[in-house]
């Protein structure tokens, strides 16, 4: 059968089953976000370029001893031997580890799914320490239906992206998507998803031209078997 959106599957995602928190996850958050604050290079996404994903990105955000907090943390949560992180996908730069500035003026929340030959969890450590709004989180999203009804939320195999399945071919917007559960930014807060699930970033804050007045948050990908 061909799937159509108004045939997309939904779960109610639960926490402990489809996503994982954990607060104060890293002892030196403080250390780690001035470090990325004050990165000296930076990649810079839309609007400056055709990317996928906005603002501007940097790697290498957690240093080796701080990425074994996060991944032994998730193991033990989802139940996995290994985490395999996602390396350089064919068609652009890998998010990894990355550490991602966003300002408000620059991108609107985009419900999406991850790629499913990169990565079938998916990771954010929210960083700004004051962040001026606890509603610049995650939030996981469903379908909208033209007739006002409520559709699924999952990409299911054999597909990898929303972009295959007929009727999101020129991607979606947040008008054709109806929140349905909201994880609050919180500093030092790590979120852990299943990357199936429609999800986005729910909002960013910060209009100027300083970074640190930014919504910034480290991205990671993995592939479990």
């Amino acid at each position: 059968m061909t799937l159509r959106p108004d045939t997309l599957p939904y779960r109610k995602p639960e926490a402990g089953k489809d996503y994982w928190i954990k607060d104060d996850i890293l002892p030196n958050a403080l250390d780690v976000a001035e470090r990325c604050f004050n990165k000296p290079a930076w990649i810079m996404g839309w609007p400056w370029r055709a990317e996928a994903w906005p603002g501007m990105r940097a790697p290498d955000a957690l240093l080796p001893d701080e990425l074994t907090i996060i991944e032994e943390w998730v193991k033990a949560q989802i139940g996995a031997r290994a985490l395999h992180r996602q390396g350089e996908p064919p068609a652009g730069v890998s998010g990894h580890n990355h550490v991602q500035i966003v300002g408000g003026g620059t991108a609107v929340a985009r419900p999406h799914v991850d790629s499913s030959t990169l990565c079938n969890y998916a990771g954010v450590l929210y960083l700004h320490p004051y962040p001026p709004t606890k509603h610049s989180g995650t939030s996981f999203y469903r379908l909208r239906l033209p007739d006002g009804t409520l559709g699924g939320n999952i990409c299911p195999p054999p597909y990898e992206s929303l972009a295959q399945i007929a009727g999101f071919e020129e991607g979606s917007d947040l008008t054709m998507w109806e929140e349905d559960v909201e994880v609050p930014n919180r500093f030092n807060r790590l979120l852990v998803y299943k990357s199936d699930i429609v999800h986005s970033a729910t909002a960013y804050f910060g209009w100027d031209h300083e970074p640190g007045s930014k919504r910034m948050a480290v991205v990671f990908f993995w592939m479990v078997s």
